[in-house]
């Protein structure tokens, strides 16, 4: 991608693609947006998406397709076995990371499950730069335990650290020694760490965690669904990486890792999800549960048109123009924001923009959850719908104590080659709203909590009438309503 200057000096993201699809969006008035939260249970998960105007909750399964991928598609092979669409899946797969063996899921958590079958024993401890929340369920469900080996800056939200997804390698030294391996199930890496405000992950330090499994027998795992963004930051932050070729970079990671993972609905712009490795004993201990959790080998639960659109989706990866997309968006929105003095997380990593609803609002106590409220508060002022990053997303402990997340975050997430910058302009002017606004805003509390995922099913109540109080107040300023 070349540097594009613009002679105002300004610092605009360009797209480098044109529109050749439009979907109708809908901007419901304040009274509605209400009615439609209080519907939901205070759950952004819960919204219906014909309540929703922009649609920032994630950007897994709704990244737009390219017309490539939509041509692919009309070529799938809807055999049950033997699908020609898996052959030619494999052969992308094999040119992006160079793996021999590759297993299907119907979406990443799904690999999950697979991986956390096969190598999880009761009381061993996965260690990872960071958990997700999917990751963490399955390793726990089945007796295992997970710790975070991160970096001293990962925690730091306004920092001005490249890579904050780094793993500390002295510590994950030590604390290896300490378990010793035969209690360790494996080490994983999350390329983007998601919890945290997807912060990368150099190649320099995949390279030494992956060299310190080696060395104490130990599987590596890279879990690379969010590596589009990752591989963005690697290009244009490590010093050592500028003048590698990204297919360079990827054909790396799958060589150095014993296992590489990913939602397909993150990574290729398509629904479905991977298990590759080059390790052949690592591939039969999983093969089996494939057909007994997904479907046959060759499909695996995937649709194979999805399949057909995966394949080139991958390809398009190693495309810089189309990795920066999400990057140089992200980076846009929390300029915008900093510009309104609203706390967010620095630097601006790959994924989406990250609201420090802690510090947004301090006098919210994590046991009201904070980042829970202030999801419904962007969405009763500007239709947007964003994913709260906080203590709701964490599990309570086996005797019911509350598990207070280390971040309350806000995740606005900016779904690939969707969204325009006047759509940033309109998130940045309603939260601005809202920062002014935020002492009206209120806690929750929960009145239907499941035991498992409650961020996902799980409905809420305001501790107050603060959202009346806050629409009334809307209403003052904008009278429209809109």
């Amino acid at each position: 991608m070349s540097n594009i200057n613009f002679f105002s000096g300004e610092n605009v993201p360009l797209e480098m693609h044109k529109v050749r699809m439009v979907q109708k969006l809908t901007l419901l008035d304040a009274k509605s947006r209400l009615k439609a939260m209080e519907e939901a249970g205070n759950n952004t998960f819960l919204l219906q998406n014909k309540d929703v105007f922009l649609d920032m909750l994630s950007d897994s399964g709704v990244n737009a397709m390219s017309d490539r991928q939509f041509a692919a598609m009309f070529i799938a092979d809807d055999a049950y076995a033997g699908s020609e669409s898996f052959t030619r899946l494999e052969e992308a797969v094999t040119k992006i990371f160079g793996t021999k063996f590759l297993l299907p899921a119907h979406q990443g958590r799904a690999c999950e499950n697979i991986l956390a079958h096969a190598f999880v024993k009761p009381g061993q401890v996965t260690l990872m730069n960071y958990h997700f929340t999917t990751t963490k369920a399955h390793i726990t469900r089945l007796g295992g335990v997970v710790e975070e080996i991160h970096s001293a800056e990962a925690l730091n939200i306004e920092s001005c650290e490249n890579f904050k997804g780094d793993i500390d390698v002295d510590l994950l030294n030590a604390k290896i020694d300490q378990l010793g391996k035969d209690n360790v199930a494996f080490v994983r890496i999350e390329a983007g760490t998601n919890l945290i405000g997807g912060q990368p992950v150099s190649l320099e330090n995949m390279r030494k965690v992956a060299e310190i499994c080696r060395q104490k027998n130990i599987i590596s795992v890279f879990d690379a669904s969010l590596l589009s963004d990752n591989l963005y930051f690697i290009k244009i932050r490590e010093e050592a990486c500028k003048n590698m070729e990204l297919n360079d970079i990827t054909k790396e990671i799958g060589s150095i890792f014993d296992i590489t993972y990913f939602s397909a609905r993150k990574l290729g712009c398509a629904k479905g999800g991977c298990i590759l490795t080059n390790n052949e004993d690592f591939y039969n201990q999983m093969k089996e549960l494939v057909p007994l959790f997904e479907g046959f080998l060759t499909y695996g639960g995937m649709s194979l048109r999805e399949m057909e659109a995966l394949s080139v989706g991958l390809i398009e990866t190693l495309d810089m123009d189309f990795i920066s997309q999400t990057p140089i968006f992200v980076e846009a929105l929390t300029e915008e924001l900093i510009k309104r003095n609203i706390p967010v997380v620095t630097p601006a990593g790959g994924l989406g923009c990250h609201i420090n609803a802690g510090k947004f609002l301090p006098h919210i106590p994590q046991s009201q959850y904070p980042a829970g409220a202030l999801a419904c508060a962007i969405y009763l002022c500007g239709g947007i719908r964003g994913m709260e990053r906080g203590t709701m997303s964490e599990q309570r402990t086996p005797e019911g104590e509350e598990t207070f997340a280390n971040m309350e975050l806000i995740r606005l997430a900016i779904p690939k080659r969707v969204y325009t910058l006047s759509h940033m302009k309109f998130v940045a002017d309603r939260i601005g709203w809202l920062y002014e606004n935020r002492e009206l805003i209120g806690g929750l509390e929960f009145s239907d909590e499941p035991k498992v995922m409650r961020f996902f099913l799980g409905r809420l109540k305001p501790t107050s009438d603060w959202q009346q109080k806050l629409i009334d107040k809307f209403m003052k300023d904008m009278p429209s309503g809109i």
